[in-house]
């Protein structure tokens, strides 16, 4: 059974000294994990997270100390056994619920808790989480995602009929991504706060690092944009940047046809994380069409699902997406985005939405909808979740990984047990370890470095500043 709880921490890294994570509306972000430990009476534990960018961290891990009550005592495989049914139990606390409901501070702890059960439940079957989940039968993963409030854009019906059809080639999926390794884009390069220089040299890298998805972040300064822009796509687009042997991508392929791909067959996206009113965000993105982005992420406040709606309209004859889903509330946001037509990439947030149960609600929907997935990453921590939805997704649910991209940010991944990693051809790696669960157990030496405010780290920033 679970026995007790090994108290939520605080863990925070000081990413705002070096600019990492800075955009339009976030601008001093500290990358921070609020963690916790699920103990049960054997050796078995499960680790989870969910990820805020500093102050209000503590507010979280409080937030999660009371909704992982409700599993003290419990037998811990009645609760693995119907994992949907366990999420409405955890999310159905009426006291708890009511500074929700289903939003904010709560859902994002309901997150952490929620993951922590599905590494527990992985490490228990000595699997990665997403070998767990594609192994399961389609009536198990049906049973184990959150239905309520999405019935009317999908049914569990629907969902099992679309589980069924993709059942008999799981394996050959399995098979692909194992050897090719799962597509990503790269966000290092173009953080608002990094010099020109910084911009030009990460891009360098991340074109011979073999990407040829490239998002950068805008909002802030229209002619600061189109400058970073251009100096972005004056490297991608350039052949001579390509790593030695590789040849340029076809820009009309099936892959990229739709992307405003360049000569190279390389993307750029752009990201203003809420920044703009809706008529600001439509007359900004068209004044950014010279440097043909793909999409534009976030462009207004993301629970506004016709403002969305009425962003891709305006900007479809210009031949510029749009993709929302980091700050998405719930499935309930994702279900009325998709039936408004509002978005043309779905981007998924492992611990925004409350966990892998509520995750498989929003990838069932979006398969049925035919919109495709590129998860929402970066920060700390979420690389090493995100891979396994993805896996999920391509092997289990849509299956297709033909036009989608799961962001890569590099920062931070030295602190995990089991790290995500890149090959060769700018794709993410197969989680391969039996034991590493959800992958997202943190080194020992690390939290003793970055909890908050007891850390090493935060000690000695505390005793400097006393000196100063």
């Amino acid at each position: 059974m679970l026995t007790m709880l090994f108290f939520p921490l605080d863990i925070r890294f000081p990413t705002s000294l070096s600019g990492d994570g800075t955009d339009a509306m976030n601008t001093d972000c500290d990358y921070s994990s609020a963690y916790v430990k699920l103990y049960t009476d054997s050796d078995l534990t499960g680790f989870g997270m969910t990820f805020t960018i500093g102050r209000g961290n503590d507010i979280v891990c409080l937030a999660i100390e009371e909704l992982v009550k409700r599993l003290v005592g419990k037998d811990t495989e009645e609760i693995l056994a119907n994992m949907g049914k366990t999420w409405d139990y955890l999310s159905s606390d009426s006291q708890l619920r009511w500074i929700g409901p289903e939003k904010g501070v709560i859902h994002i702890a309901l997150g952490a808790v929620d993951n922590a059960l599905w590494d527990l439940f992985a490490r228990s079957r000595k699997k990665p989480l997403w070998k767990l989940i594609v192994d399961m039968t389609p009536e198990e993963i049906v049973n184990a995602t959150a239905f309520r409030y999405i019935t009317d854009a999908i049914t569990r019906d629907e969902a099992l009929t679309m589980l069924k059809e993709k059942a008999a080639t799981r394996a050959e999926r399995e098979a692909k991504v194992r050897e090719l390794g799962y597509p990503a884009y790269v966000t290092s390069a173009g953080w608002l706060g990094y010099s020109d220089e910084k911009v030009a040299r990460l891009t360098r890298e991340a074109v011979q690092a073999g990407f040829n998805h490239f998002k950068m972040k805008v909002g802030a300064d229209r002619d600061s944009d189109l400058r970073r822009g251009k100096i972005i796509r004056s490297i991608i687009d350039d052949p001579q940047y390509l790593p030695p042997g590789l040849k340029p991508r076809d820009p009309n392929g099936p892959a990229l046809a739709g992307k405003n791909a360049g000569p190279t067959g390389s993307v750029l996206m752009i990201d203003a994380n809420q920044v703009w009113d809706v008529p600001q965000a439509i007359e900004y993105v068209k004044s950014l069409a010279e440097i043909k982005p793909w999409f534009i992420e976030e462009p207004t406040a993301p629970d506004d699902i016709l403002g969305h709606a009425a962003i891709r309209k305006a900007l479809k004859p210009y031949g510029i997406g749009v993709a929302t889903g980091e700050h998405a509330h719930n499935r309930i946001v994702f279900k009325q985005l998709l039936q408004a037509e509002a978005i043309d990439v779905c981007q998924i947030d492992s611990c925004r939405l409350a966990g892998v149960s509520e995750v498989l609600s929003v990838l069932l929907m979006a398969a049925k909808f035919g919109v495709t997935v590129c998860p929402h990453a970066g920060g700390v921590g979420l690389c090493e979740y995100v891979i396994h939805l993805s896996l999920i997704d391509y092997i289990a649910v849509s299956g297709t990984m033909e036009r989608n991209v799961l962001e890569f940010v590099d920062h931070l991944h030295e602190h995990f047990l089991y790290p995500c990693s890149i090959n060769q051809n700018g794709r993410y790696n197969v989680p391969s370890n039996p034991t590493e669960g959800y992958s997202i157990e943190i080194h020992e030496a690390s939290i003793a470095e970055y909890e908050y405010p007891n850390g090493t780290y935060w000690k000695s920033v505390r005793g400097a500043t006393t000196v100063a």
